[in-house]
């Protein structure tokens, strides 16, 4: 390729070595348009998002590996290592966003115009592999004590993922066979891709049948229960209830009652009730009447007469009201003659 290049350029007829590259006879930049800010210490290049981010611009996601044509500039050293720093306009604002490398924790730091998406956590929690930083590798180098100490943490920590290595190396020897492997993978991705497509055939003739146009969750067993306790359907049937409607009907008065003819039944009964404890009244007032309580005085004759004598009665209570009434009447008015005819 670089053959190709180097004899397919043009050098003009005017042209001689003495003169330099092409670049410089022709007063350009090998980088042409991205190095048109060299004289301000700025190259453009290809910038690569590193991780993800939250523009604070437009406050939208932009994922890792997305590519800018950012501007690089040199801002300090750690050691001997450059630090870099590059500045880029979002893709969906108007906002710039500068980050810089970290090398001492081998890491991009954002300067402004961004936020990190944290994904980030502490290898040692999960036991991974952590290199050791300077400090160590120094301590290790100059300290007797440390570096056995440090021999000895190892060992327990070899001794105690062992068990752990086992069935990974286990678990690695039964999955050696890759074709097996691969067939035991698609042969369940088959098994489920074939119900998967039987439960959409289900559900497109549910919506069908329906007439909805929503999407349909996968069933929930609890919710199967729940539906076979509800009962949608009526406790009585078609037929009952029009045999119900009918009776009803037959068991109607054939004229309907008025209701001043409702209020004169209602007065009329009230009346006759009335009446009736009026009379029940009068004849128990009538069973408890004596002589005494209506004030006549039974008296005895003392003449001799035989006929009178005959008439003397004694006065007793009638089992009925009336007659005891007729009684005492008489015996008043058969005294009262009695008496005329001693005074004759």
């Amino acid at each position: 390729m670089g053959e190709r290049k180097g004899v397919n350029k043009y050098y003009p007829p005017d042209w001689t070595p003495a003169m330099g590259s092409l670049n410089k006879y022709h007063g350009t930049h090998a980088l042409r348009e991205r190095a048109r800010k060299l004289d301000q210490g700025i190259l453009i290049i290809r910038f690569e998002m590193p991780y993800n981010i939250w523009c604070d611009g437009c406050k939208n996601h932009i994922g890792m590996g997305v590519r800018y044509n950012a501007q690089k500039t040199k801002v300090g050293m750690y050691y001997t290592t450059t630090i870099y720093q590059f500045r880029f306009k979002c893709h969906l604002c108007d906002n710039h966003i500068e980050m810089k490398t970290d090398p001492q924790n081998l890491d991009y730091v954002i300067v402004s115009g961004a936020q990190r998406q944290e994904r980030r956590w502490d290898p040692t929690q999960n036991g991974q592999v952590v290199p050791e930083d300077k400090e160590t590798s120094q301590k290790l180098a100059t300290d007797a004590m440390y570096k056995l100490e440090h021999g000895v943490n190892d060992q327990a920590k070899g001794s105690s993922v062992a068990p752990s290595l086992a069935r990974l190396e286990d678990r690695q020897s039964r999955l050696k066979d890759d074709y097996l492997a691969n067939k035991i993978l698609r042969s369940r991705f088959r098994v489920k891709k074939h119900e998967q497509a039987r439960q959409r055939d289900v559900d497109a003739k549910l919506l069908s049948k329906s007439s909805l146009d929503i999407t349909l969750v996968p069933e929930n067993p609890q919710d199967v229960r729940l539906a076979e306790l509800l009962r949608l359907t009526p406790l009585e049937s078609f037929e009952d209830v029009e045999r119900m409607r009918r009776d009803e009907i037959q068991n109607r008065p054939i004229f309907k009652e008025s209701v001043s003819t409702t209020k004169n039944m209602t007065s009329l009964a009230k009346l006759t009730k009335e009446s009736l404890n009026i009379r029940l009244e009068q004849q128990v007032s009538m069973k408890s009447l004596t002589p005494s309580s209506l004030g006549v005085r039974v008296k005895t004759s003392k003449v001799n007469d035989q006929n009178v004598e005959g008439k003397k009665q004694t006065v007793t209570e009638p089992t009925s009201t009336s007659s005891s009434l007729q009684n005492s009447l008489v015996c008043y008015s058969d005294v009262g003659t009695s008496e005329s005819d001693d005074n004759s």
